[in-house]
């Protein structure tokens, strides 16, 4: 006689919730406003100031370095950048203060979970987006204009500017966590980048501050780069982004939501 066989139970996947949180954050944030209007300004900039640089070009005879002019571009792409990425990042968890309990003891997800979710999905939208419109430019730039670019310069100015919205990133996702206002989120982390880009530049020169690596760019993208200041400058971020995301984490699991 067959033995009745005993209904199996569904097998648990730990990171389920981690990977639900990390897509919905993903599409709420590619859907909103405030990215619209990031990819919509950085582009209508982006086209107008290359259309007139070939305009001065055709028309005044002015032979322009498409080093110096694609540096100066990008560099002006992420200062333009950096008010509207610190609304994204830090609005990631403060935003959502009103309904943090409901997603954190009503859906069976961990607050480490939780934040990391929150964390790389603005990582992703972030970078994968100034990545795209970054590499969008360099090609412009290198048809449009003279042609003094090195591809693999390009792809130094790339990672230079990726480390600095790295850090930046971190910083915004964890203030974000521990404050109870967005407001309140986007005043402190301009503070913390103000005092941190005003030690840095105290620093003596080798050092790869934000600023001295922004006014390098056009040197970059010629090829002339000197790599182990490269390297530093990425491990300096990774380090700055890893203390910010273990205070994060540390501090909001204890926080009350």
């Amino acid at each position: 006689m067959d033995q009745p066989t005993s209904p199996t139970s569904p097998k648990f996947i730990r990171w389920l919730p981690y990977w639900a949180v990390f897509q919905t954050d993903l599409r709420q944030t590619l859907q909103s406003w405030i990215y619209r209007l990031w990819v919509v300004v950085t582009v209508m900039a982006a086209v107008g100031y290359l259309l007139y640089r070939v305009g001065v070009h055709r028309e005044a005879g002015i032979i322009q370095s498409a080093t110096i002019l694609t540096g100066d571009l990008l560099r002006g792409m992420l200062l333009g950048s950096i008010s509207l990425i610190i609304v994204l990042t830090v609005s990631s968890i403060a935003s959502e203060r009103g309904t943090l309990a409901d997603s954190v003891l009503s859906r069976g997800i961990s607050r480490y979970q939780y934040f990391l979710a929150k964390w790389h999905a603005r990582l992703v939208v972030v970078l994968m987006t100034f990545g795209v419109l970054g590499v969008s430019v360099l090609v412009s730039s290198s048809f449009m204009l003279n042609e003094d670019i090195s591809w693999s310069g390009c792809v130094v100015g790339l990672i230079s500017v990726g480390a600095i919205l790295f850090a930046i990133t971190s910083w915004g996702v964890t203030i974000g966590a521990l404050c109870n206002s967005t407001v309140m989120g986007i005043t402190i982390l301009w503070l913390v980048l103000y005092g941190t880009g005003f030690v840095f530049s105290m620093l003596p020169a080798p050092f790869p501050s934000p600023d001295r690596t922004l006014s390098l760019l056009p040197q970059v993208l010629r090829g002339q780069y000197d790599t182990g200041l490269i390297v530093q400058l990425v491990l300096v971020s990774m380090v700055l982004s890893g203390i910010a995301v273990v205070a994060g984490l540390y501090a909001f699991a204890k926080k009350d939501v």
